[in-house]
């Protein structure tokens, strides 16, 4: 079982650098999926109130037999419940769902620019809960860097974490940059350019790239592998997702070699700038609003 290094967030707070991703995974899955990846050895699972499998997740956690202390549990307020008591009032939904008295890492899962007031008091809640010991950590998610600004200029505590779209088809490399200049870490999701991104922006998959393609023969790896190396030598933490055993071991085994500068340079350049989730800006309650359950 490949030994994971872990990454500081910038409060010391330590996150393994690759976990499990369970978005569009369905709840009679993710328990299996989450096994699965625990057996692999992953210790770190992401999660999202808006996923609807929080509670599953918990289930395979309290059923691997691990100690808590040793998986690392991220989930992610959904816009439905930002304002500062709603969002407390979150972290209990989650919590409960979850199994857990306290939440490793906890985010806000898209900046609300139409109600930015609402973003700002969610916020303030997350750094309340971090006060009180009821999370490790707190960030944010498909922030920009306007609403990263915005953010910073009232904000007590930096964000540990910035969970950001990237993979080769789509870097966002701004927003990466303004990210490492204050201390935030990216997350990479949809890291290997998920199914979303090439059945909606006219790409073919990016596991077919023939770029990729050719690195992965050279380093006797699959193009999954390549990407997820590429993710990690550039210092983002990275959270695959798939439901298959064979797959999640594949995405774990990143670990015993290194792409040469020029490999990273290819797939640097295989950068498109075409978004394949939602574009942060259209974020609102009208179109994306969802009532969260209770626990």
């Amino acid at each position: 079982m490949p030994t994971v290094p872990d990454l500081t967030l910038n409060n010391g707070v330590e996150i393994p650098a690759i976990g499990l991703g369970v978005f569009q995974t369905p709840p009679d899955e993710t328990r299996e999926a989450v096994l699965a990846a625990l057996s692999t050895g992953y210790r770190h699972i992401d999660t999202a109130a808006a996923y609807g499998n929080e509670r599953e997740v918990g289930e395979a956690i309290a059923k691997s037999g691990l100690d808590r202390s040793e998986v690392f549990i991220e989930t992610k307020v959904w816009i439905n419940d930002y304002g500062y008591d709603e969002t407390l009032h979150a972290f209990g939904k989650g919590a409960g769902k979850l199994g857990v008295d306290q939440i490793d890492l906890l985010i806000l899962h898209q900046a609300l620019p139409s109600e930015f007031d609402k973003t700002l008091a969610a916020y303030r809640a997350l750094e309340k809960l971090l006060a009180d010991g009821k999370v490790r950590a707190i960030g944010v998610s498909n922030f920009m860097v306007d609403h990263l600004t915005r953010l910073l200029d009232t904000a007590t505590v930096v964000p540990a974490v910035n969970q950001i779209e990237v993979h080769p088809y789509f870097q966002q490399r701004e927003v990466q940059a303004f990210d490492v200049e204050h201390g935030i870490l990216d997350q990479a999701w949809s890291p290997i350019g998920g199914i979303t991104f090439y059945r909606d922006s006219g790409h073919t998959n990016a596991l077919q790239d023939p770029v990729i393609g050719e690195i992965a023969k050279a380093c006797g790896r699959t193009p999954a592998q390549v990407m997820l190396r590429w993710h990690l030598q550039q210092g983002r933490q990275v959270i695959p997702k798939s439901t298959k055993p064979q797959r999640i071991a594949e995405n774990f085994d990143v670990f015993g070699f290194d792409l040469t500068g020029e490999q990273l340079a290819a797939i640097d350049a295989l950068d498109t700038g075409k978004r394949g989730g939602p574009e942060p800006q259209a974020v609102t309650l009208e179109t994306f609003g969802r009532e969260i359950p209770e626990a």
